[in-house]
């Protein structure tokens, strides 16, 4: 009735929590850093790259478990700094300048909680886009 397979089976590591991940795929230690904050209406994302410009870390609200309105709350975008900044120091990061974009609520909170894990802030620069003049207005009404 057929021959029977023989299938060999891998040993599989279950994945670990979100806060409990270890830092140890980052191969060079590197002291200064960029941090890119971008702050919308409903959500918080951080970016922490080398100074060449290369993601080494990255989180948001979202992925810490906060979803709907709370992704967008100074609350949550202070515990996604705390959490990047605990990666950051295992890292081994000492200075950052951080990029601040958008008009959100967790601009400031963000790089608070950053902070709080003892890593220095060397200048903050804003790139929020502002428009110049903005679309073009329709055409008028025609009754």
């Amino acid at each position: 009735m057929g021959k029977k397979r023989i299938v060999k089976t891998e040993e599989k590591t279950a994945p670990t929590a979100v806060g409990a991940k270890k830092v140890s795929f980052v191969n060079k230690k590197f002291e200064r850093g960029v941090l890119h904050i971008q702050s919308t209406y409903n959500n918080t994302m951080l970016t922490l790259a080398d100074e060449g410009g290369n993601a080494v870390f990255f989180s948001s609200s979202g992925a810490l478990g906060f979803k709907g309105a709370k992704k967008g709350t100074p609350f949550a975008a202070a515990k996604v700094g705390e959490t990047l900044g605990e990666k950051a120091k295992a890292a081994g990061i000492k200075e950052v300048s951080v990029i601040v974009k958008g008009v959100g609520a967790g601009r400031e909170s963000a790089i608070r909680g950053f902070i709080s894990k003892g890593i220095g802030l060397l200048k903050i620069k804003d790139i929020t886009p502002v428009p110049h003049n903005g679309p073009r207005p329709p055409k008028p009404r025609r009754v």
